[in-house]
């Protein structure tokens, strides 16, 4: 009889009788057969090693899964020589690098970050299912749906920006992208990270994030909880932090909201070195045993860390039992199993032959490098165009000076990959311009250098900004206040470098600001002399060519703001007030900010008009639409950014003074016309009632704002909620 169900299961499978053949296997079968099959196979060695990132069972030929960095792109190599631990030469490994997150976030253009993340989860099957690569891991890393509620976090980097709805619309795009549109299959796995409220470096392996229940379901919880249930990630990395005095790694609200209220039934996994740093500096358990059980029984899966240990003598002492190790593999093999990597037969799986028969390089592909081209332009903020000196007339232009230390050279970051070339903003004027325009290149004011180069041209591009890991590679320092990264946050937020403008400024008023950073800089003296101001992120390999565009008009800017740019560090609220209600981000900031959330400018202009909406009176369970016509009056074709926000003047409870609920980014062209829809669901209108513990939504006036910034509102309309019961 035994050997009658092999001979059957395998010809399901397609498998020759000489193969394995389980259960677990088969497709067919519902996933939870199929999960608890595996398990029921495992010894426990393969069940302790399963806790781990790589989680794979080769003895069942279920190969090691992994996980990759993938912020902008598949990070193998780059600063942190990722995918070389260990090699005593680092090898180099090339992969498609986009525009940090933060200027991903900063496209505001939801379509064009899930064909990002498209391409960066080829690359990653390409490199894991290689036979001459096997380096990385289907499981990425990647969106971080962290808010950068503060300019000083380290980390801004990696962050779509300050506001929840803004970054949970990126993330859950970002997140699709990863997985692909098969119903069954994923492309790659997306792992949110880090929940949550993980928005200081300075301590963060013992720090506290502190607030009350509505932040978490209104804030800080808001992407990753629309990660799951919108996006379909179903894959989590707890922060260092704690949360109100628990650490994340061992807080109840893994289990209780992210796993039964939320529904993500995959991987919860600890950050690098979380266990022994739940002992060592949060000091929430006396040993690391006791450590380990308390986060397995938490719901955490798997450990970036060197656990095996501290489970081992959490068995032998009761601390935990293997169901408890069974329950949380379960959680991780379904991962796996949406990855395709149970089936006996892999075939079926759509993502299989990516490296395998299809063997062209992607980052070899020249629609990639001018998508890349086309990403780095659309993230581009102009921040000031002061008499139309932008863009610049090649017809009226015979010599170009540009200066500055970020002028000739493209920095990664931590989590960068090795793109396979890198163009500079010199070198992307220089292919812009030809041979017709004379470009001056000066790195710094050396001897007059920058100041001579800018008073003998036409114009001056003055390209300076941040470094990304603070110009040391030496873990957790910076050595400039103003710089920030991954363990360290900012002192200052003042741009050393500014002084380089003033002496450029000074030879030649015709100088253009080009800020390439991380994070906002409170560039006061720019914004009141300098006629044009371009912000962009960091390590795009064409972010020369993408700038070019910009700079030239290939391209009309329509990139906006993802957070409030303060003029002073001196209106921000202490680092560690995680009660954004006083005073932070543009819902609670009551101050004048040098550049305000949403904003950006064009080389275009466009009025609004015809604000519209299907009812006035609405219902909990009606999605609301909300229309405005846009006309591009201006001489350039042009992308523009409408913005919907609310406000609550009826509220009963604390609202903030407005909220985005709605954005598009809209092609359109010189004097068209187009009418843009914004289907708003009143209840994205709740807030979160700590009494019924639960949304709840108001009764009353809601006043709908349509405009081109979060201070730029065009047109109001009023609605009235009714019926809430």
């Amino acid at each position: 009889m035994k050997r009658i169900f092999i001979w059957f299961l395998c010809a399901v499978l397609s498998l020759p009788l000489s193969a394995q053949c389980y259960p677990f296997q088969n497709p067919q079968l519902p996933d939870s057969v199929r999960i608890n099959n595996l398990i029921s196979l495992m010894t426990l060695a393969e069940k302790v090693n399963a806790l781990s990132t790589s989680f794979g069972v080769p003895r069942l030929g279920i190969r090691a899964i992994g996980h990759s960095e993938g912020l902008h792109g598949m990070a193998l190599g780059g600063p942190a020589n990722w995918g070389s631990y260990g090699s005593p030469k680092p090898v180099t490994y090339p992969t498609t690098i986009f525009p940090q997150a933060y200027g991903l976030g900063e496209t505001w253009d939801t379509a064009l970050i899930r064909k990002v993340a498209d391409v960066e989860a080829t690359e990653v099957r390409y490199y894991v299912q290689n036979p001459n690569f096997e380096k990385g891991g289907l499981v990425v890393r990647a969106p971080n749906a962290d808010l950068a509620r503060d300019p000083r976090w380290g980390r801004t980097e990696e962050s779509y920006g300050e506001d929840p709805y803004l970054t949970s619309c990126m993330a859950v795009a970002f997140i699709k992208g990863l997985q692909g549109d098969n119903p069954r299959y994923w492309k790659t796995a997306s792992l949110m990270k880090h929940f949550m409220a993980n928005s200081n470096e300075d301590g963060r392996d013992s720090t506290s994030s502190n607030f009350d229940e509505r932040l978490f379901r209104e804030y800080y919880g808001y992407p990753f909880y629309k990660g799951i249930t919108e996006g379909g990630a179903q894959a989590i990395m707890a922060s260092y932090n704690s949360w109100n005095g628990t650490p994340m790694c061992v807080n109840p609200v893994l289990n209780h909201v992210v796993r039964k209220e939320w529904g993500n039934h995959g991987i919860i996994c600890t950050d690098g070195g979380a266990l022994k740093l739940l002992i060592t500096a949060h000091h929430a358990y006396p040993t690391l045993a006791q450590g380990a059980a308390a986060t397995i029984k938490a719901g955490v899966g798997q450990f970036l860390d060197n656990y095996k240990p501290a489970v081992y003598e959490a068995l032998r002492k009761g601390y935990i039992t293997v169901a408890d190790i069974d329950k949380v593999l379960k959680d991780n093999f379904y991962v796996a199993l949406r990855l395709g990597l149970l089936d006996g037969n892999q075939t079926k799986v759509p993502y299989a032959n990516i490296g395998v028969t299809d063997t062209v390089a992607p980052w070899r592909s020249p629609k990639v490098h001018q998508f890349v081209r086309l990403v780095t332009a659309k993230s581009i903020v102009l921040l000031k165009n002061n008499d139309h000196l932008l863009p610049l007339d090649l017809h009226k232009i015979k010599s170009i000076a540009v200066i500055g230390p970020r002028a000739n050279s493209v920095i990664l970051d931590w989590y960068s990959g090795t793109p396979p070339y890198r163009v500079s903003v010199l070198q992307g004027i220089r292919n812009a311009v030809g041979k017709n325009v004379i470009v001056r290149y000066a790195p710094s004011d050396q001897m007059d250098e920058a100041a001579n180069a800018a008073k003998a041209s036409d114009v001056a591009i003055v390209c300076i900004g941040n470094h990304p890991y603070g110009t040391d590679p030496k873990w957790m320092y910076s050595p400039i206040p103003s710089d920030g990264r991954e363990g360290v946050d900012r002192k200052a937020l003042s741009l050393e470098m500014e002084d380089l403008a003033k002496v450029v400024y000074k030879a030649n008023p015709n100088t253009i600001l080009l800020l390439i950073s991380s994070f906002p800089f409170a560039i006061n003296w720019s914004e009141q002399h300098l006629p044009a101001i371009l912000h962009v992120t960091q390590c795009s390999q064409e972010l020369g060519n993408g700038v070019a565009d910009v700079l030239f008009g290939k391209v009309d800017p329509a990139g906006r703001t993802t957070q409030t740019w303060v003029k002073s560090i001196a209106d921000l609220p202490p680092m560690m007030d995680y009660n954004i209600r006083d005073g932070r981000t543009y819902m609670y900031f009551k101050g004048n900010p040098l550049y305000p959330f949403g904003y950006g400018l064009s080389y275009t202009t466009f009025a609004y008009s015809h604000l519209k909406t299907n009812a006035t009176v609405i219902h909990p369970n009606d999605t609301l639409l909300v229309s405005v016509a846009i006309k591009n009056t201006g001489k350039y074709d042009g992308d523009e950014v409408p913005q919907l926000y609310v406000s609550f003047p009826d509220s009963k409870v604390s609202r903030p003074m407005e909220e985005l609920r709605g954005f598009q980014r809209v092609f359109i062209k010189t004097g068209e016309t187009k009418t843009v829809t914004f289907p708003l669901k009143v209840s994205d209108l709740a807030y979160w009632n700590t009494t019924k513990h639960a949304f709840t939504i108001e009764p009353g006036k809601v006043i709908l704002k349509i405009g081109a910034s979060s201070t730029d509102i065009r047109l109001h309309k009023n609605v009235k909620i009714d019926n809430y019961e």
